[in-house]
């Protein structure tokens, strides 16, 4: 059996909105050294730049909801066009800014237009495709995103140390790249299959007009009375929460605690980033029938384990072995995640539903890597990854009992 064998089935709009992911994420090395950038070039103080994370993280958490519904409305790729070449106008004139406070204003309206990329993203990839072929989808277009990453910052690490504005002018010009190859590759999103609006002329049998005015109910209904989404949204942030360690408690951890190189931890890293490459499109191609509350409470075990096993882990190989474990959990768990969401959103809403998702992830963002140096700083490591087993855990509960859902509840 070819685990690969789904990929043929994804459709060519796919590969091409994943070629373009692939492109600007290549690109991607402002982001992973600007802390770096603000402590050396701006001389402020860590607390200071960590801040500068925070209005990023702030500006991703309120753009997303907003975007989803322009991503409806006027469709997913010109807000994915939009996206990226403003991105990258706004990227080569963040070099110019030098003030601290300039910086902030810049860094949040970067974030608003940068993070508009992801739920036109994941809304076009849910239209594009059907239930069966989702997870492989998202799959393909995390491998598209890891592959990008592990060529961005490693060429940002070198040419910071020849000139810092050269990552601002490289990630720039990638992203409008990315933005002009979206532009030319010539997709025409399908029309989507759901029921038929009703109107007023409609003759239908009344058992038809019963569900089609259910079906409209569903499609004007707001998203805070989906009580199934929104215990869905509050599932998923124990666990993300635990996952941005990773930034967040994790190095801090190796390289303070344990006294490892900061090139040591930047090695156990691509431990995480070659199994993604390698492990994931297949992993998910393998369980595309599986019932996607299930794969959610597999990722969030799997997370929970690998992030509280870091409290009995010291040496380099016991290290690896944790990484492993988060790492196939993070593999089943952002692709389900999102998969499961597009069944939940209602036919005509993709675009609304995968913000709102989106705004988990960054509200993570933004508080969790915050939120693991503190404790890790004031409680110490075990308490750390002691708390990281029992939120993931609690996710992983929360997940089995959600309602279960189909595509035919869309």
């Amino acid at each position: 059996m070819n685990p690969w064998r789904g990929l043929n089935k994804i459709p060519k709009s796919v590969w091409l909105v994943s070629a373009t992911t692939l492109i600007n994420r290549s690109g991607t090395m402002v982001l992973p050294f600007l802390v770096i950038y603000m402590t050396s070039r701006i001389s402020v103080s860590p607390g200071a730049a960590g801040l500068v994370l925070a209005f990023y993280g702030a500006g991703a958490f309120l753009t997303a909801p907003f975007v989803g519904k322009l991503s409806d409305r006027f469709g997913p790729l010109p807000v994915m066009k939009i996206s990226l070449i403003l991105t990258g106008v706004i990227i080569i004139f963040y070099s110019f800014v030098e003030n601290y406070y300039g910086i902030l204003l810049v860094t949040l309206v970067w974030a608003v237009i940068s993070e508009a990329f992801r739920p036109a993203n994941l809304s076009l990839i849910s239209d594009e495709t059907e239930t069966e072929q989702r997870k492989t989808a998202f799959a393909l277009n995390r491998l598209a995103i890891n592959l990008g990453m592990s060529i961005g910052p490693v060429v940002g690490g070198f040419l910071s140390a020849y000139n810092f504005s050269l990552l601002f002018y490289v990630n720039g010009i990638t992203s409008i790249l990315a933005g002009i190859f979206l532009m030319s590759s010539g997709i025409d999103p399908r029309e989507k299959t759901g029921r038929s609006p009703v109107t007023e002329s409609d003759q239908d049998t009344v058992g038809e007009t019963i569900e089609k005015i259910k079906e409209i109910k569903k499609l004007h209904k707001s998203i805070l009375n989906d009580k199934t989404f929104l215990l869905y949204m509050l599932a998923l942030i124990p666990v993300e929460l635990v996952f941005f360690q990773f930034i967040g408690g994790l190095p801090l951890y190796v390289v303070d605690e344990l006294k490892y190189s900061t090139s040591t931890f930047g090695i156990l890293m691509a431990v995480n980033t070659v199994l993604i490459i390698l492990v994931e499109v297949p992993l998910n191609n393998v369980m595309a029938a599986w019932d996607d509350r299930k794969s959610l409470a597999l990722g969030a075990l799997l997370c929970a384990v690998g992030f509280g096993a870091m409290a009995f882990s010291h040496s380099i190989i016991l290290i690896v072995i944790t990484i492993v474990i988060w790492t196939f959990g993070e593999m089943i768990f952002f692709p389900s995640s999102t998969s499961y969401t597009a069944i939940l959103s209602p036919e005509g809403r993709t675009g609304e539903y995968m913000g709102y998702f989106q705004v988990t992830f960054s509200f993570s963002l933004m508080v969790g890597p915050w939120i693991g140096a503190v404790v890790l700083d004031q409680f110490g490591s075990t308490i750390l990854w002691s708390g990281c087993f029992f939120l993931g855990l609690i996710s992983a509960v929360s997940f089995m009992m959600l309602k279960r859902h189909s595509a035919d509840n869309r």
